[in-house]
């Protein structure tokens, strides 16, 4: 009865930790190796294989791989450009085992881009189709706003010309660097440009230095909200219902937010509500939970403010503005299976150094 068992494992097998993955992929890695060498259906006799073993660990996983060299082949684990998903793919690949035939990479690695050229639906990106400037905002002195031109770009391909730009980024100048370092990108057509064009490959050298320059800027920097005034605020829905905003009014005139470019929204979802949207007791003592414990890990003299709530129409949101992005991305992550069968919690975690999400909340 053996024989007829699948050759990848029995359909019971499953996957609860990094440790469980790999050492099914080692139990295959000369199948899988076999298929990549050759040139094979790396979708369906390695892809296919691989996704339902990673989406038992978590959401969120992606994937390419290829000939790393004649002997070795590489599989890149991606977070396909989102943010909260960083922290996990590096995790993946820091617990991977030493294999001979495999090089494991976490993310998409730079290259050479007078080397590199991407060819999607008959448009080209690279070095002779590409080229940049910078944007700068006397308002916004540490943003990073880059527009990108491509020759080809136009409303009715736009989404096929951003999409390749965006791989091409990922390509030359890393997917970290792209995810961390630039807040803007704007692409626009060659013709359109209104500013002198640079060189593409001249980007890095120039998101290098301004880096450089914001992190020697602000290092270090923490805002204690000890003695912190808050504010609460009162606004009616489209619907008519009722939202209300608790809000540390004293952080969001602070002249160093791009020490803390990293926004946070966490989102609780719930169903016990009074007639006005608002959570019953019950449901009230639950957020409480929630957001204490979020705070009692997430604290301002370690790099992450909170901002403030907002509750309203069966829905709570707690932001935060921090310094880094994995650690707030593992700790909801635990909070969110923690408590999954009580709650509906999402988070995102995205760029903004002068805190322009929360521009609604200033009170003058």
């Amino acid at each position: 009865m053996n024989f007829f068992k699948s050759l990848f494992g029995s359909k019971e097998e499953t996957i609860h930790s990094y440790a469980d993955f790999w050492k099914w992929f080692e139990k295959n890695e000369g199948r899988f190796y076999k298929v990549v060498k050759n040139n094979g259906d790396i979708q369906h006799a390695f892809f296919d294989k691989i996704a339902p073993k990673l989406k038992q660990l978590k959401e969120g996983f992606w994937y390419v791989a290829g000939m790393f060299d004649d002997d070795t082949a590489e599989l890149i684990l991606t977070a396909d450009g989102i943010t909260k998903n960083i922290a996990f793919v590096e995790e993946m690949v820091a617990a991977a085992p030493n294999m001979k035939r495999w090089k494991i990479t976490a993310l998409k690695q730079a290259s050479n881009i007078a080397e590199y050229k991407l060819e999607m639906n008959g448009y080209v990106f690279g070095v002779n189709t590409m080229h940049f400037y910078s944007n700068d905002h006397s308002e916004l002195p540490d943003e990073i706003d880059i527009t990108i031109t491509h020759q080809d770009f136009n409303d009715e391909n736009k989404n096929i010309i951003i999409n390749g730009v965006y791989l091409t980024l990922d390509n030359f100048f890393g997917e970290l660097n792209t995810v961390t370092t630039i807040d803007n990108i704007n692409i626009i057509n060659t013709k359109d440009a209104a500013q002198e064009l640079v060189p593409i490959e001249k980007l890095k050298d120039f998101l290098i230095w301004r880096e450089k320059e914001f992190v020697e800027k602000y290092k270090g920097l923490r805002h204690n909200t000890e003695n912190d005034s808050y504010a609460g605020l009162e606004a009616t829905l489209e619907n008519g219902l009722p939202l209300l905003a608790v809000v540390n009014t004293d952080v969001l005139h602070w002249d160093s937010k791009a020490s803390h470019p990293w926004v946070v929204v966490v989102e609780l979802k719930y169903d016990g509500t009074n007639t006005n949207g608002m959570p019953d007791e019950t449901t009230y003592q639950l957020l409480s939970e929630i957001e204490e414990k979020i705070m009692a890990v997430l604290k301002d003299e370690d790099g992450y403010i909170n901002i403030g709530r907002q509750t309203a129409n069966g829905l709570r949101e707690i932001y935060f503005a921090c310094i880094d992005f994995r650690k707030p991305s593992k700790i909801l992550y635990s909070i969110q299976q923690k408590y999954k069968n009580r709650i509906q919690i999402d988070f995102d975690i995205y760029k903004d150094k002068y805190w322009q999400s929360f521009n609604r909340f200033k009170v003058n």
